[in-house]
């Protein structure tokens, strides 16, 4: 016996598995038909993208496009069993009726956290954050899930990404993924189709983008489709809620960080509008968790013991900078037709910090020589992105489904210091000024168009094209008169891809792809095979393999300094300083499923080439030799295997995960010899696991990894001149020949989920490293008084933070 509902010819079927069976020994028919339609949530009419839908007995199978919509061909029977299933909702089974076979229809899932009714006995709750998807090293990570992951006072898209195997999950200081040996800037970051060009708050300890505004996120670890391109290690792809379609709600939530809220407004039948925000409000009230995290970058530890006054023997007064983040998310979608979307998105996200302070220092009191340092030091830091894209979609028929999207974005960057010395004498008065103006500024352009086309169930074409126009300006100056660096360029790619899905048999999987772009600034075609397959060896072990090029035309440059300027700084690709950077993946691997465990391992393989490292060397004190301006340019390897275990059903879910690999370096003009890149990490584990009790979602995640490398100095020596002088040096041992100390930390959370009227709520807290580990972010060299000072910088010890939310 099963129920049978009808809302405007949307059907949602739930069934006793007993009478699922019974269908399933009674499917097959002669004549088999097309099933087409389109996927949401049953709560708030979002449709959901990347969805699987298959036949049950058979491998008649698809994924649901952007914006939902699917097409089954070969479906053997009116009455086949369709199976539906959407990471962060309960799996729906289905039986097809011979008036579903007529027309289109809407399927409609309820998200995980919610029980369903008594009569609805078939949808299978999994209580799953990750899902490894079909397309080889493709990683789906649920929105819905991430406050049951321990956290650093904010539910964060990019640190649950770290901690999957092949993503470096020991960077505090960056909530940008280093994946495969790859860095931050070698990631294709997309929100509804516009570049994000800088992904983090708060010096990188928080990931820039609202979990509360995101309802679908996918990884490509590697191997990425022909859709894809400009970048060399991975894709973050992102899509944002529409808005709920059925009725006005509202959710909210505090930290000790910031406070956020959304807004979903439908607007008519057919137009819906989201407005999310987030701000800290760090600028007003700090706490612990903000003293701790704004204090790693202020303050270190010698490690000799030896306190060390700032500036070299006065003492400075004690300040307290102003510092906040935000980030608005908008967008507004209409459908005017079942087949047709359009929406408008917008993102705009940005750090301010004014470190401005004032210092007085008398020395001598008293005596003759008594003299006061009054220092007045204005730094103003700002940083952040601003994006919006246009999107058309149409679903023209059961076979073509076309998506049109006109995208903008710009990164800025912008440093002023400006240090104002005054020194009172007896009898004169002395007046210096130093300072510093650092700007970028990255502007991008799209249009890009992407078509599907649905041979029949077994073939399928993706082509398309996209136009990029990129103007990057970046200026470096100092003492108001040396210019170091004052760069603009602008480029634009021309592209086009096509790739094409094939499965000759019901075991085998094949996709190939080609990209071409031209680049104005070289005049050249770069042409970026790309190709997949996979081979179903029984219905448990999966064989797969991808191979493919990739070239990069606009890079982030990283300063050696972390804690001045701006850190890193973009440049466009051009013949002087700034190389195109390529890249050969290889990824080979294998998998093994069962009802409730996954078993994944991959070998990948990523030669690089057009890497470049930035060195600033001062002359003096006094100013900086624009000569010793070096972009060093070189060559690397990445390679290594990720495994992963991982239980994804039931009140109890998680993974273990364990990556062993290899990065090195090159750079000819740099250091003749090859040497380990500075995010080479031999081993690094990560155990994730989530409890559902009740009312309560408790988490823990324990991270460990081998020791970083770093450069250490060897000595110091000194050198007499001509005229009589000393001048110490220091003599610098092997590129990056030792290791830090090995990083680990245990982090717990607990959640407790209530009900507010006709809302939700929940609250909970986070305890981050929770044996109080010391781990060394990296280590710093001086030279005082002809003795060299090491200082570990270190990551933030135990810090415990608090969340609370409803919606309503």
């Amino acid at each position: 016996m099963f129920l049978y509902g009808s809302i405007t010819k949307s059907y949602a079927i739930y069934l006793k598995s007993n009478v699922a069976s019974h269908f399933l020994e009674n499917k097959i028919q002669k004549n088999p038909i097309t099933i087409s339609g389109v996927v949401k949530d049953n709560e708030s009419g979002e449709t959901l993208p990347f969805a699987n839908v298959f036949v049950k007995g058979t491998n008649i199978g698809t994924t649901t496009n952007e914006d939902g919509f699917f097409t089954l061909f070969n479906v053997p029977s009116e009455t086949s069993t369709i199976q539906v299933q959407y990471l962060g909702y309960q799996i729906l089974t289905l039986i097809l009726t011979p008036e579903m076979a007529k027309d289109k229809i809407t399927i409609l899932l309820k998200p995980d956290d919610n029980q369903l009714d008594e009569v609805v006995i078939n949808a299978e709750s999994r209580q799953q954050i990750v899902k490894m998807n079909k397309n080889v090293s493709q990683i789906s990570l649920s929105p819905k899930k991430l406050a049951s992951i321990p956290n650093l006072g904010e539910k964060d898209i990019f640190r649950a990404l770290q901690l999957l195997p092949g993503v470096s999950g020991t960077n505090e200081s960056s909530a940008g993924l280093y994946v495969r040996g790859g860095t931050p800037d070698q990631n294709l970051v997309l929100l509804d189709g516009f570049t994000v060009y800088h992904v983090d708050h708060f010096y990188g300890f928080f990931s820039a983008f609202n979990s509360d505004a995101i309802k679908d996120i996918q990884l490509f670890k590697g191997g990425f489709p022909a859709e894809y391109g400009g970048r060399i290690s991975s894709v973050i792809d992102l899509t944002g809620k529409t808005g709920n379609s059925n009725k006005l709600s509202f959710s909210g939530g505090l930290s000790l960080l910031s406070a956020n809220a959304t807004v979903e407004i439908p607007i008519g039948d057919k137009a819906n509008l989201l407005i999310a925000g987030r701000r800290s409000y760090t600028d007003i009230l700090q706490s612990g968790l903000y003293n701790s995290i704004f204090d790693l970058y202020n303050d270190s530890e010698p490690t000799n013991g030896n306190n060390l006054p700032n500036f070299n023997g006065f003492q400075q007064n004690q300040t307290q900078p102003s510092f906040y983040f935000y980030d608005l998310n908008t967008k507004f979608s209409y459908k005017p037709s079942d087949k047709d979307i359009i929406s408008v998105s917008m993102y705009n996200g940005e750090d301010n910090l004014d470190s401005s302070r004032e210092n007085q220092n008398t020395f001598g009191s008293g005596t003759d020589d008594e003299r006061t340092i009054n220092a007045d030091i204005e730094d103003l830091l700002n940083w952040g992105n601003w994006g919006s894209s246009v999107r058309r979609a149409r679903q023209w028929n059961d076979k073509l489904y076309t998506n049109v999207v006109g995208a903008y974005s710009n990164y800025v960057s912008e440093r002023n210091r400006v240090n104002d010395v005054t020194i009172q004498l007896a009898d004169s008065t002395n007046t210096n000024r130093t300072g510093l103006v650092e700007d970028n500024n990255l502007k991008d352009y799209t249009l890009r168009i992407h078509n599907e086309y649905k041979i029949n169930s077994k073939h399928s074409l993706e082509f398309g094209g996209q136009l990029t126009k990129n103007e990057v300006d970046y200026s470096y100056s100092l003492n108001d008169s040396i210019t170091v660096i004052d760069q603009k360029d602008k480029g634009v790619l021309s592209t086009v891809y096509l790739q094409d899905k094939w499965s000759p048999t019901e075991k085998l999987n094949l996709v190939g792809g080609i990209r071409a772009t031209h680049f104005d600034v070289t005049d050249e075609l770069y042409f970026e095979p790309r190709l997949s397959a996979s081979y179903q060896l029984n219905d448990q072990i999966k064989l797969k393999g991808a191979w493919g090029k990739y070239y990069q035309f606009v890079n982030r440059i990283v300063r050696e300094d972390v804690t001045q300027g701006s850190r890193d700084f973009w440049l466009l690709a051009n013949e002087e300083n700034s190389p195109i950077s390529f890249a050969e993946h290889l990824i080979i691997g294998a998998s093994y499923e069962i009802d409730d465990w996954l078993f994944d391992v991959e070998y990948f393989e990523k030669d690089m080439s057009g890497l470049t490292e930035f060195s600033l060397r001062f002359q003096s004190a006094l100013g900086t030799d624009p000569n010793d301006q070096l972009f060093f340019e070189g060559t690397g390897i990445s390679r290594g295997f990720d495994f992963l275990i991982q239980k994804k059903v039931g009140k109890y879910s998680g993974w273990l995960g364990y990556t062993l690999s290899e990065v090195v370096h090159t750079f000819p003009d740099l250091n003749s010899n090859p040497f380990y890149s500075l995010n080479d990490q031999r081993h690094e584990f990560k155990f994730v696991n989530v409890l559902k009790a009740g009312r309560w979602d408790l988490g823990a995640t324990w991270v460990y990894g081998s020791g970083k490398p770093f450069t250490a100095p060897n000595g110091i020596y000194t050198i007499t001149l001509l005229d009589g002088t000393e001048t110490e040096y220091v003599s610098v041992g092997e590129k990056n020949g030792l290791r830090l100390a090995p990083y680990h930390r245990l982090d717990l959370s607990a959640t407790y989920n209530f009900n507010i009227g006709s809302g939700k709520g929940s609250m909970g807290l986070s305890l981050f490293n929770l044996y109080n580990r010391t781990n060394t972010w990296y280590k710093e060299f001086e030279v005082v008084d002809s003795e060299m000072i090491e200082t570990n910088v270190n990551y933030i010890g135990f810090t415990p933070s608090l969340f609370f939310n409803v919606s309503f």
